[in-house]
């Protein structure tokens, strides 16, 4: 706990916050950037992976608009702000495609409130993804979301978060239960592969315990972990690969093979 003026004691760092700073924006506190540091002291490339993950985010979208015809999108652990939202991409294809943003933080939600405010395709809820099926049911989503048409679900760098008691599983059991056929589920994920990689796994058990210790969870699991929690969808083609990979644009710059490159996986599947 820090101390950090008098209008904002005792103030803990935030998921959503420390990733804006990672990503060069400004909304965040002196707690989230101590905490983004010892980020960097571990893996000074943290940075550069907060922005694959934005841009793998991009080429998702762009395809589950463009090429898979999806009109409506859940955005689970949205967090701030940050410049390439969904819904900007998703209206650059389609400008009536609906959003819907979630998040278990009121800060970023009242962020995304202000800057949808006049924008009658989208909304923000303040929700929490370990109580799935209370957003599912909740009015504000239902408003825009139609579960009888397929969905985009994307839950980028949020399940890694998740702690095993409160069953990341389930949470995908449950997105499976909820979603018509022809639903489509993005997601990235942190990776640890273990013997495969020793020099990588070290990196990820160190940073998972400062995850544990800053925000009370973190999870780098095994990529047959990541591909359980897509169980009863099929995988696109390449599969769940680091982000870089994921259907790079041709104008793209060339991946940097550092060692986040190999901790930060990501996949696209479809509802059968």
């Amino acid at each position: 706990m820090v101390v950090i003026s008098a209008k904002t004691c005792f103030l803990a760092p935030s998921v959503a916050r420390v990733y804006d700073f990672l990503l060069g924006g400004k909304d965040h506190y002196a707690v989230d950037r101590e905490v983004a540091q010892q980020v960097l002291a571990i893996a000074p490339d943290a940075g550069r992976a907060a922005r694959a993950n934005r841009a793998f985010l991009r080429r998702a979208v762009r395809h589950l608009v463009a090429d898979a015809g999806i009109r409506q999108f859940i955005d689970l652990g949205s967090g701030l702000p940050a410049r390439g939202n969904v819904h900007e991409i998703a209206h650059s294809v389609d400008p009536g495609a609906r959003v819907v943003y979630v998040d278990n933080d009121p800060m970023v939600v009242a962020h995304n409130r202000a800057l949808l405010a006049d924008d009658a395709t989208t909304t923000a809820v303040h929700a929490d993804v370990v109580r799935l099926e209370e957003i599912v049911g909740d009015p504000e989503v239902r408003r825009f979301i139609d579960f009888d048409e397929p969905v985009g679900v994307l839950l980028f760098a949020v399940l890694h978060h998740v702690r095993e008691e409160d069953d990341p599983a389930g949470i995908a059991a449950t997105l499976r239960r909820a979603l018509p056929s022809g639903s489509h589920l993005a997601l990235s994920h942190f990776h640890n592969p273990a013997e495969a990689n020793p020099e990588v796994a070290r990196q990820a058990e160190t940073s998972e315990k400062l995850f544990v210790d800053a925000f009370g969870g973190g999870c780098w699991r095994s990529r047959a972990e990541i591909l359980d929690l897509l169980g009863g969808f099929d995988v696109l083609e390449p599969g769940v690969v680091p982000l870089a990979e994921w259907r790079p644009d041709p104008a793209d710059p060339s991946p940097s093979l550092d060692l986040m490159h190999h901790q930060f996986l990501g996949a696209v599947a479809r509802k059968p």
